[in-house]
């Protein structure tokens, strides 16, 4: 069996990167650009360092910013009637997961119609067409949704998450600028950077790990151990450290998949609102111990990439606790909480099956149950 690596045609990367966005659009003979973000990058002024530069060059755009923090079926389907209204031929999205998320669903429905149930796009649909063009500008540093083939949305009416893989979605180019997650505040920077370090580990010790994704996870959970804490004071070197360590970890992830710390967490967002990034970092430490026996000598790596000195000189046993102590403690440190008090233990049900059935599951080392995934949730409870 053949290993794939997908990634974006071009990226660029560094402190004002932005600039480059009005030449790449007239590069490639964008005519009307739909810029999709969110409301709250539109209300606080981020988006419009992107579309003022698009002014300044005139190129006309029509913003698109109905999205909510975990786009619905919805928000989907009124950005595809605002795309087709507006005769756009392009995207730029401008934000985290939710935007880039939307984003790539309208480009998928732009060109393959057919799909435009939404639901329909779950787990690896066989679209023909590639997404529209797309410039992918991240705001935070977590969810890489810029370099990856995946994408995540609500269905409210069944209350759950549905996460859907295809190589026709990745933006063609992506946009790395640290300077537009500045504005982030401390939680929102604790919890996306969370969400790339469990991509990282996750990536790194699932079923389909192989060299060069190993590499990228490897890099990511090193940068992220080194500037996470920086970038939650907002220091210039964490920041850009940050940019670079979640794009990393989705050069790898995407190309490899994840496990059930993803799994749960998409449920705890689906039923609980549960900013998809503190999800991950509950589950995260919870998970590995979980994973441990089946993961080989991969903690051992994951504790040094995290700077634990004497790896080489520790058991198995040794060694895998200190890699999950390590998460634990920059989980601590930048402000996540353990715990999920708005748990019931009449939910587990459906939550445990909704996480089974989750696209992610099937990577994780270990195979699991229904049964087990419940006592994994009752452990945050």
């Amino acid at each position: 069996m053949a290993n794939r690596i997908v990634l974006n045609t071009v990226s660029y990367h560094g402190k004002g990167a932005i600039a480059e966005i009005p030449g790449i659009a007239k590069t490639k003979g964008f005519r009307h650009v739909f810029v999709c973000s969110d409301p709250d990058l539109v209300r606080f002024g981020v988006t419009a360092k992107v579309t003022d530069l698009l002014e300044k060059e005139g190129i006309p755009y029509t913003l698109y910013s109905e999205i909510k923090p975990n786009p619905t079926i919805k928000n989907v389907q009124d950005g595809v009637a605002a795309f087709k209204a507006c005769a756009a031929d392009s995207i730029i999205t401008i934000g985290g997961g939710s935007s880039m998320d939307t984003a790539k669903a309208i480009g998928i429905i732009i060109n393959n119609p057919e799909f435009e149930d939404v639901r329909s796009l779950e787990g690896v649909a066989p679209t023909k067409n590639h997404a529209v063009p797309t410039i992918a500008v991240p705001t935070t540093a977590g969810t890489a949704a810029e370099v990856t083939i995946n994408y995540v949305i609500t269905d409210v009416e069944k209350e759950r998450k549905f996460v859907c893989v295809d190589e026709n979605d990745i933006p063609e180019v992506a946009v790395i600028d640290p300077d537009m997650m500045s504005s982030m505040p401390k939680g929102l920077t604790a919890a996306t950077g969370m969400d790339a370090l469990t991509h990282a580990i996750e990536g790194y010790t699932t079923k389909a790990a192989w060299e060069i994704p190993d590499m990228f996870h490897l890099e990511a959970i090193k940068l992220i151990s080194q500037n996470l804490r920086g970038a939650v004071e907002n220091t210039p070197e964490g920041r850009e450290g940050m940019a670079m360590a979640q794009y990393i970890a989705g050069m790898g992830f995407s190309n490899v998949g994840l496990g059930i710390a993803h799994s749960i967490a998409h449920t705890l967002g689906a039923h609980y609102d549960t900013p998809h990034g503190v999800a991950c970092a509950m589950m995260l430490p919870i998970v590995m111990e979980y994973n441990q026996e089946y993961t080989g000598e991969r903690l051992r790596e994951v504790a040094r990439a995290m700077g634990v000195e004497g790896v080489d000189n520790m058991t198995p046993a040794e060694y895998r606790k200190a890699a999950i102590d390590a998460v634990k403690k920059l989980s601590a440190d930048v402000g996540i909480p353990a715990k999920n008090d708005r748990i019931r233990e009449e939910d587990l049900d459906v939550l445990a099956a909704d996480a089974y059935a989750d696209a992610c599951r099937p990577g994780n080392p270990r195979d699991t149950s229904v049964e087990d995934l419940k006592e994994l949730y009752r452990k945050i409870m």
